[in-house]
Parts: structure tokens; sequence; C-alpha cells
């Protein structure tokens, strides 16, 4: 008996082994994952460029754009994006 029970755990250590092994449909929710990431990107950036080509004398405009911006560009820093001078 201990002989069959060796030979069923190695048996499920090498199924084991094989789904491991084997390729995960992850390619297609990967692909999603990324283009939703780059739609939300293109959506800030468009966000910060208005706000960036917004003018105003009005200190507390000013202020409330000063601080919307930091935001947008917050939430671009966390999809990856950096600042291109």
């Amino acid at each position: 008996m201990k002989g069959m029970s060796r030979g069923w755990e190695s048996k499920s250590v090498e199924e084991q082994q094989a789904q491991a092994a084997a390729p995960k449909p992850v390619a297609a929710n990967n692909e999603a994952v990324t283009a939703e990431r780059k739609r939300q990107r293109q959506a800030l950036e468009l966000q910060r460029e208005r706000i960036l080509s917004e003018r105003t004398s009005n200190p507390h405009r000013r202020s409330a754009l000063a601080v919307a911006l930091a935001d947008i560009e917050e939430k671009l820093s966390e999809l990856g994006w950096s600042i291109h001078i």
C-alpha cells in the first residue's frame, strides 16, 4: 500500500508541475488592462493640458486649478506617467 500511495503522490506533484508550467490565458486580460490604463492616462493628460492652458487672475480660481493639477499629476504617476520636459 505504501508504494501505491507514493505513486499517487508523485503523480499529483507531476500534475501540479505541468499545470504550473502551462501558459496562462492571462494575456487577453493583460491587454484589456493595458488598454484601459492607456485610455485613463490619455484622459488625464487632456485634463492636465486644459488646466495648464487656462489663464485667470482670480487667486481662488488659480488655487483650485493648482489643486486639480496636483491631483491629476498624482493619478498620472500612479499609472506610470512622468513629466516629459
